[in-house]
């Protein structure tokens, strides 16, 4: 072979390494997970809320753990692999805040809701209102456990303020969360049942009767903050971000849920009267 042969053959597999370089596809990054520990009662407005944002950050993968708050709490003091809390009472997130469990200038209070008292339509409850308790007889009412949830840690204190804890105490069906107690008077296994109007709201199965006192419990506030074992702090940044936008406020005002103040400072904390 010539010595031109060699260099002509030598210019080719140049050529086609150069070629095969500038059109090897572009290597895609792997979404980024967002672990997120949410209250029951945002089973429902999530998933509207959820896809919208992984839409719109495309870089990441939304992961929901469901529980009740007190639980998820416990489980993140725990070291929970988690980035972002979002319990149905902002008192879970402030007890994390003591002890030094949430990313300084993450927290946000982002929406509430009221504490109602229901009944099934099936077997609607013989009562109209709140004061009917008092009077009328009932054989069970459902209730959250104050042991592992926030709606029952605040139904607690609604039913001690109107006098009724010591009169229906025999007749508590406990629910471990608030849709476990919508189940429950959806069911027919309880005549009344005290959840929050955001899991009431959209059920058909049952039918609210009253709204219990705005100064009869902890003004229900829902928060949500970045907490000690984020990993992906960015994407739990975006989430805030993402909670405060018009649109999805409109989206949490439509599942029921109240708009509030952004930010929940001390006076916005009202001890409830005795």
């Amino acid at each position: 072979m010539t010595r031109r042969s060699v260099l002509l053959r030598n210019l080719f597999f140049l050529g086609v390494l150069t070629t095969t370089v500038w059109t090897a596809p572009p290597v895609q990054a792997q979404p980024e997970t967002l672990t997120i520990a949410a209250a029951n009662s945002l089973r429902d407005v999530f998933r509207k809320v959820l896809p919208l944002f992984e839409a719109q950050h495309r870089e990441i993968n939304v992961r929901v753990i469901y529980g009740p708050s007190q639980t998820l709490r416990n489980q993140i003091e725990q070291g929970a692999p988690v980035d972002v809390f979002l319990p149905s009472l902002f008192e879970e997130i402030e007890q994390l805040e003591k002890k030094g469990l949430i990313i300084q200038g993450t927290r946000r209070t982002y929406a509430g809701t009221s504490l109602v008292l229901i009944t099934g339509t099936t077997f609607p409850a013989p009562i109209a209102s709140i004061q009917d308790l008092k009077t009328v007889p009932i054989r069970r009412i459902a209730v959250g456990d104050p042991k592992s949830s926030s709606v029952g840690k605040v139904a607690a204190q609604f039913l001690k303020y109107n006098n009724l804890d010591s009169q229906l105490k025999s007749q508590y069906v406990f629910g471990e969360h608030s849709r476990a107690v919508l189940d429950l008077v959806a069911k027919g296994e309880a005549e009344v049942g005290v959840v929050y109007r955001t899991d009431a709201a959209s059920n058909t199965k049952v039918r609210i009767l009253d709204t219990a006192q705005a100064d009869s419990h902890t003004p229900v506030r829902y928060g949500v903050a970045a907490v000690w074992t984020a990993k992906n702090i960015s994407g739990a940044e975006d989430f805030i971000a993402f909670l405060l936008t018009p649109p999805i406020q409109t989206v949490l005002q439509e599942y029921g849920f109240d708009q509030v103040s952004t930010e929940v400072g001390v006076a916005q904390q009202e001890k409830v009267k005795p």
